[in-house]
């Protein structure tokens, strides 16, 4: 039976993420140190090869594809986008410690959201429906080794929602550079919408040093 890879990686850093801020739409660059990072990564541990690569919109993503898939044009994906902060955009949780929304929203209530943002239930929705968009003209069109690099809040409710073995969000973390790889079955994924996760990437997990 036919069987389809899927590589998804988290972009490197941009100074919010080194000052602890949310950042979500603030289109950051990578900082120099990022991307001397990627590169290394890549030196030592060599992306995938594929056939297409699927992006969100901002800089940082853009930027760490670039790096990992120079020979690839980037299919830019809108609803790939990091999660809406709304007004808590660029503050830290420290910051935010006293903001009654805040409380409401950190204690993970997913119709809760930050003012003038989305709430968790409005980025899973928006997050779903662009991935199930992507896997399955992937599979009409027969493309067989596939990449996303994105935010790892779409990577973590992407694993939540789909991913085999079932487990939470947080489990699915994963470090600047880094990520999963994993297989889709096509009657599988026709018949319950699951995929598996095979291995960690760039490097296997029983191969990290």
């Amino acid at each position: 039976m036919k069987t389809y890879t899927l590589y998804m990686f988290r972009h490197g850093l941009t100074r919010g993420n080194f000052n602890a801020q949310y950042i979500g739409h603030t289109d950051y660059p990578l900082t120099t140190d990022s991307i001397e990072s990627l590169k290394k990564i890549k030196a030592k541990h060599h992306y995938p090869t594929v056939e297409a690569v699927f992006v969100s919109p901002l800089k940082r993503a853009m930027q760490s594809a670039d790096i990992m898939f120079p020979k690839n044009n980037k299919i830019v994906i809108d609803n790939f986008i990091e999660y809406n902060f709304g007004e808590f955009e660029e503050h830290t949780a420290e910051e935010l410690k006293d903001n009654e929304d805040f409380q409401n929203w950190i204690h993970g209530d997913i119709y809760a959201a930050p003012p003038f943002g989305e709430s968790n239930a409005q980025f899973a929705q928006r997050i779903c429906e662009a991935f199930e968009k992507v896997i399955n003209g992937c599979i009409a069109e027969g493309i067989e080794n596939i990449a996303i690099v994105t935010h790892a809040g779409v990577i973590m409710t992407i694993l939540a929602c789909y991913g085999l073995p079932e487990a939470p969000m947080a489990h699915w973390q994963m470090d600047a550079g880094y990520g999963f790889k994993l297989r889709i079955t096509p009657s599988l994924w026709m018949r319950g919408n699951k995929l598996e996760v095979v291995d960690t990437s760039p490097v296997g997990i029983k191969n990290e040093e």
